[in-house]
């Protein structure tokens, strides 16, 4: 079945999480789709900002178009007086916006949501929700290995940064080990598991 993701802000304005989240949902279509808001989006652009106020503007307007080029759909309308017991108020929008998109997942790394905060949607982190994609699609998984590992060459060697040791960063052991699997397998270290049926 089709999975119903909300990405919460503090995924997407991290580069490693934000990356991983749409190149997933792009090698892996049909698994899942993508959900967010204007407010979500003007959350990341306003705390990209404030991490990095010498950022130039096309950069801002280039990360959004990205987003919304991987993003099933902007959740244009949602009631924000729905019932939240969550304990930060400023998440009350996030929580409202997963109902109205009839979410199966909120995507966040926000420590104050917890599974029983949400209606109808389950409340994954992203190592856990990336680990997840792991289990059903290794195959694709690999690939996007393959596609990070390939830019990251590219890159000039003051801004290239490993895979794994970039997911460490943002909060994403288990996957980071995941990744490391993968990249021994694409060096022809080991064989591939087995594909798994979803």
């Amino acid at each position: 079945m089709l999975q119903r993701v909300f990405v919460d802000a503090n995924v997407l304005c991290s580069r490693t999480l934000r990356d991983w989240t749409c190149l997933l949902r792009l090698r892996t279509d049909g698994m899942f789709q993508l959900h967010t808001t204007e407010d979500v989006l003007a959350e990341t652009v306003r705390t990209l900002r404030r991490k990095h106020p010498t950022l130039p503007g096309g950069a801002v307007t280039r990360l959004r178009a990205a987003v919304l080029g991987a993003v099933d759909e902007l959740v244009e309308d949602f009631d924000a007086t729905v019932a939240y017991g969550g304990p930060d108020p400023d998440d009350r929008h996030v929580h409202a916006a997963a109902e109205a998109c009839r979410a199966h997942v909120l995507l966040t790394d926000d420590r104050g949501f917890a599974s029983d905060d949400a209606a109808n949607d389950e409340v994954y982190r992203s190592d856990d929700f990336f680990v997840l994609v792991d289990d059903s699609a290794p195959a694709a998984v690999r690939d996007v290995v393959r596609q990070q590992t390939r830019y990251w060459a590219s890159r000039p060697d003051e801004k290239r940064r490993g895979l794994a040791d970039a997911l460490r960063d943002a909060g994403c052991p288990a996957f980071a080990a995941r990744v490391e699997s993968h990249l021994r397998v694409l060096a022809g270290g080991e064989r591939p598991a087995p594909e798994r049926i979803r």
